[in-house]
């Protein structure tokens, strides 16, 4: 099994500078770099100070200046939002600008509040089928020559401008939960990204059954590769477990007030929930986080870890948003690369 990196720009507060925040965010991505993982991967994301993400080709440029081994992933681009013409070439010239070490990680979007911004009167459902028309027509873009008569976007013959620095192009990555979305994927020759949510290992579990029964589906296709993004901490030890699950189930606890999308929003930041109201949510809890992520001390870690590999994942990504300190952040990364690794060599 292989390790990345996800990480992004989150602001929680209008007293965090956000130059100091970029700051941290390449500061984490260069200890992944020289640590020794396989991948970073940042997403795209509009009007949310909770992850600062407008344009992750711009974020990826940049870490290539600053990383020399890692591949450098879209984790992910938000389908509906862009043209396949344009996002051809931009994955193109990005692709070209880091030498090749782009993957390109395509999703619908979560947010009903980016979409209704961004795409007014688009739902869910009209987005998978948007995803489900892009990704081909990127595909075909980057062979050249490629012309499209489709329900969301129609232009004559076109070939992407550049091309990719990788023969064929990027691997491509599509986000998906359900049956059709892991059938699409194979089909279609791109590699998945999978993330649980609130039910642990339970549905780390049906999510790779939900990917074996795509492949099994498609035997002619070749297998793809399965990415599992979790939340993780490595902790010093149970009361430091303890702390981080507290601090990762209020940031699931804003992370369901943005999807949900019913609070107030200034500034680019979403109004601030009570004490009360985290304590009350149906199903997050500090029990739940460590149930269901891995917040452990390394030991636990690792057995925690192989029982994924066991189930057949080819990568571990270490989701560190969680609004916590940028120095607790780091130490946890630190302890993952020196502490955690090293048993999968």
């Amino acid at each position: 099994m292989r390790f990345s990196l996800f990480v992004h720009m989150e602001r929680t507060s209008a007293e965090q500078d956000q130059r100091g925040l970029y700051d941290e965010f390449i500061a984490l991505a260069k200890i992944a770099d020289e640590g020794g993982m396989h991948a970073i991967w940042t997403g795209e994301h509009h009007g949310m100070n909770f992850t600062i993400a407008p344009n992750p080709f711009l974020n990826l440029v940049d870490l290539a200046r600053h990383t020399r081994n890692v591949r450098l992933g879209t984790g992910t681009i938000i389908a509906p939002f862009w043209h396949p013409i344009r996002l051809a070439g931009e994955a193109a010239m990005t692709d070209m600008i880091v030498d090749g070490r782009l993957d390109l990680g395509i999703a619908r979007g979560a947010y009903s509040y980016e979409y209704e911004r961004m795409m007014p009167g688009m739902d869910a459902w009209e987005a998978g089928q948007r995803m489900r028309e892009l990704i081909p027509a990127v595909q075909g873009l980057w062979k050249g020559d490629y012309a499209q008569e489709g329900t969301y976007h129609s232009f004559p013959a076109t070939t992407s401008s550049p091309k990719p620095r990788q023969e064929n192009g990027p691997p491509i990555w599509v986000a998906a939960r359900d049956p059709n979305s892991h059938e699409f994927a194979v089909a279609n020759g791109c590699h998945v990204q999978v993330t649980p949510l609130w039910q642990g290992d339970a549905e780390i579990i049906n999510l790779m059954e939900t990917f074996k029964a795509a492949c099994a589906k498609f035997p002619d296709s070749a297998r793809p590769e399965i990415m599992l993004l979790n939340h993780t901490y490595i902790a010093t030890d149970a009361e430091d477990a303890r702390r981080a699950a507290e601090e990762i189930n209020r940031f699931y606890c804003y992370f369901g007030a943005w999807f949900k999308n019913e609070r107030p929003v200034s500034q680019g930041l979403i109004a601030e929930l009570t004490e009360d109201e985290i304590a009350a949510h149906p199903f997050y809890s500090p029990e739940a986080m460590l149930r269901d992520n891995v917040i452990a001390t390394p030991e636990q870690a690792i057995s925690r870890i192989r029982g994924y590999a066991d189930l057949g994942y080819d990568e571990y990504s270490f989701w560190i948003d969680s609004g916590m300190s940028f120095e607790r952040k780091k130490a946890s990364l630190e302890r993952f690369i020196n502490d955690v690794m090293p048993a999968f060599a």
